[in-house]
This record gives structure tokens, sequence and C-alpha cells, in this order.
């Protein structure tokens, strides 16, 4: 069976651009909340493969999108290296903080396989019960966006508190990269073993960093992360997604290695015509607010990235997650403006 979004991925060319979105499944779905209430605290739902399954194929359904991501969230990794993680309702997630090298003995040197592999079973049975011609993605979180939450035990203020520990014991901090790089090889892989059939990796935070620290802390982890990944399952296509990093996107490509680089919603249309899209494909970028805010602004919206990239090897989606409080009714003006562009070229 033909599958647009792995075809794109693999250096072909769709006939037009394969579609999902970030986040898809998520509150802005009642059936998801539904689920979401049933389910208990958003870590139980994340660690019920029959639920986690079920919410990662809700979209599916609603949208017919091409392309199906794993329901998790990123900070499984450090939450099965035995750091604590909670989700606190209205205040998104919060870990134990690292404040320093030393607290890196309280982390364990593998992943916790009991808790990995109940994601690897929601892998499984999401496979069983995919549309053929839908790609299933799996995710990580990339090491630097990792490593901010595990430091400031929150998101937010720029990452200072990881930044400042990067600054002030650049040793240390390596230490704590490169263990997350080495659990998200792992992760990743088994997520590839379970049936997934390509992998994102989340740069969420790559932006606030200068260059010296983006080339170290970003750039060379994912690097590894993708060598890794290649070295053990060489036909599955790695996408980038580094949020605000400009035309830094280019010492991405080059230093990564990736098939694939997601655009954040502000990127330079110019830019990224010019200089990646002729290397890999792209990956975006409407912006979330525009969906949100339907009508002709999102037609415009939607327009500038088909006519931006189309021509070429796009897979299109947003330039982040989609927002909660986004009426279905714009996802499916989205859809259709999407599949009416390709049914006309």
């Amino acid at each position: 069976m033909h599958k647009p979004l792995l075809a794109v991925l693999k250096g072909g060319h769709a006939a037009s651009p394969p579609i999902w979105m970030m986040r898809q499944a998520g509150r802005y779905l009642p059936e998801y909340r539904e689920v979401r209430e049933k389910a208990g605290s958003f870590l139980d739902l994340c660690f019920n493969p029959e639920l986690a399954a079920e919410v990662t194929l809700q979209p599916l359904r609603r949208f017919g999108f091409d392309g199906a991501i794993l329901f998790s969230d990123i900070l499984v990794v450090p939450h099965a290296l035995g750091q604590t993680v909670a989700f606190e309702a209205g205040e998104g997630p919060r870990l134990d903080p690292l404040v320093d090298a030393g607290g890196l003995s309280r982390l364990a040197d593998a992943l916790d396989q009991a808790i990995v592999g109940k994601v690897y079973e929601a892998v499984a049975r999401i496979r069983e019960q995919l549309p053929p011609a839908t790609t299933l993605i799996g995710f990580c979180g990339a090491p630097w966006t990792v490593a901010t939450y595990m430091v400031a035990g929150r998101g937010g203020d720029d990452q200072v508190a990881a930044r400042l520990f990067a600054y002030r014991d650049p040793q240390g901090f390596s230490r704590l990269i490169d263990l997350i790089v080495e659990a998200s090889i792992t992760y990743l892989l088994g997520q590839i073993r379970a049936g997934v059939e390509t992998v994102q990796i989340f740069d969420t935070w790559a932006g606030v960093l200068p260059e010296a620290q983006f080339r170290a802390w970003s750039v060379e982890p994912i690097g590894r992360i993708v060598a890794g990944v290649k070295a053990a399952a060489p036909d599955i296509p790695v996408i980038v997604f580094p949020k605000g990093a400009g035309t830094r996107l280019a010492m991405m490509v080059a230093g990564t290695g990736a098939d694939a680089v997601g655009l954040d919603w502000t990127a330079d249309a110019a830019f990224v015509s010019r200089e990646i899209q002729p290397q890999v494909a792209v990956q975006g970028n409407v912006d979330p607010i525009a969906l949100l805010a339907g009508g002709e602004a999102l037609d415009r919206a939607v327009d500038a990235t088909l006519e931006a990239y189309g021509p070429g090897r796009l897979i299109f989606n947003l330039g982040h997650g989609i927002l909660p409080p986004t009426p279905i009714a714009h996802v499916e003006r989205m859809v259709a403006r999407v599949r009416a562009w390709r049914t006309a070229r």
C-alpha cells in the first residue's frame, strides 16, 4: 500500500502534500476529553496502551490524516530514568529539579523497561488498527529540550536554569546530555521495533540558544541520535523539529543527517525554499493562531505554505502544536483546502 507521507520522507514526490498536525490527538477533540477523564491523570493515559492507542486514532477518524503520531510525551524519558514527573492541571509538567551535576546520581543509567514497555505496547496496538495508507510516527524530545525540563523542573522563562547549568558546568551538563542521547536512541529503536515507520525529534527550546550553544547542545546531540537510529534501522526516516532555529536550520540539516526538518511559523520561506528544501523534505508551517482564528486568515496561511513549499517535498503541518480552544470546524476547513489544492495540481 502506498503511504504518501512515508514516500515524501524517503525522497519521493507525492502528487500533493500529505498532511498531519502536531498534537492532533488532544483537548480540542471532545472524544479525547472523554477518554482523558476516564484515564485519570495524563501519565495514566500515556501508559495505558489501549487508551493511548484510542486517542492516537481519534483524529484519523475525523480528518483522514496521512500520519498518526503516537500519543505520549517527551518527558517519558526522564520518568523512565527515575526522575519524578507529574502533570498538574492547568500548570503543565512538574519534575524534581536537577539543580547541578550532583543530581545525576539520582538517575538510572538506562530506561526502565517496565515504563517504556507500555509505550511500545501502545505502538503495536496502533499499528494493528492503522489505516493502510497512514504512516505511524514515533517521537522523542531532543536532549537540549528534555534537559531544560529536567534541570528547571518545569518549562518557561527562556529555560534560564538549564542555560546557567550549561555555562557554569559544561562538563556536568554534557554528562546529562549524553545520558539523554543514549536513552533516546534506545527509546526510539524500541518504538521502531514495535511498529513506528518514522520518528520525529522535538527540540522545542532550540531557539533560545546562541549559535555556539545551539551547535553544542542541539545539533550535535541530535546528530548522535540520528546516527544511532540509522545504524540500527537505516530505512527509518528521521524528522527534526528545532523550533525557533531560523536560518540555523541549515546548520541543523548539515549537522544531523535528518531526512526532513520541521518549520515553525516564523521560518523565512525564501530562505527555506532556496537553502533547505533542495536537500531534505520540509514539514509545516501554518501558525496555530491562524488555525485558531479561522476564516480568511486561515485560508491565507494555508495558501502561503502550499505556494511556498508545495511544488517540492512538503508534509503539510502546523508550525507547532494545535491549541486546545481550536474549533473542529477550522481544522476541517484547513484539511479541505489542502485536499482541494491537492486535487487541483
